[in-house]
């Protein structure tokens, strides 16, 4: 579903005392959140002057958070990031997006289920499509998926022999 917010992770902690938070990514790439330039908390944006990997997060210096009991503040909030602003290559899309469509056969156009989960796995992602006859654990990769339409609504799915699973 197309989304103008996405979130993007969770402030974990501050770092420091000079008003670095620490956000935690949740569904979106690390390398893709150091290049945002606005992140929003609560709804208010807070423009990046600052930002650094450090063990799996990103260490953020906000602009008008300068201090520990500021960075305090914004502990445990939520973050989001501009859909529009968001710097993904070409026919890429954020996980929050694909949950919700509908995955169809490439070959036959049949509705298989509702992309309900998207597991990240170190090798490649996997999108949990159920609510059909089977349940589908598709391989994010281009053998496996063969088209996705946010503004329709759909994922289609190049669908082998013996990929579902019966849930008898």
């Amino acid at each position: 579903m197309e989304c103008t917010f996405i979130t993007a992770g969770q402030i974990v902690n501050t770092h420091g005392i000079r008003g670095e938070v620490k956000l935690l990514p949740q569904g979106v790439d690390l390398d893709l959140l150091a290049q945002c330039g606005v992140f929003y908390v609560d709804g208010a944006p807070y423009t990046a002057a600052a930002c650094r990997e450090h063990k799996g997060c990103l260490l953020l210096k906000l602009k008008g958070v300068d201090d520990m009991d500021a960075a305090l503040s914004l502990k445990g909030k939520p973050v989001s990031i501009l859909r529009a602003g968001a710097p993904l290559p070409p026919g890429g899309y954020f996980d929050q997006e694909l949950v919700g469509l509908t995955a169809r056969d490439a070959a036959t156009g049949e509705a298989l289920g509702t992309v309900e989960e998207v597991l990240s796995y170190p090798a490649h992602k996997i999108y949990a499509v159920r609510g059909g006859a089977d349940e589908y654990l598709i391989p994010a990769v281009p053998a496996f998926v063969a088209a996705v339409d946010l503004a329709g609504g759909t994922m289609d799915i190049h669908v082998w022999e013996g990929m579902g699973s019966h849930a008898d």
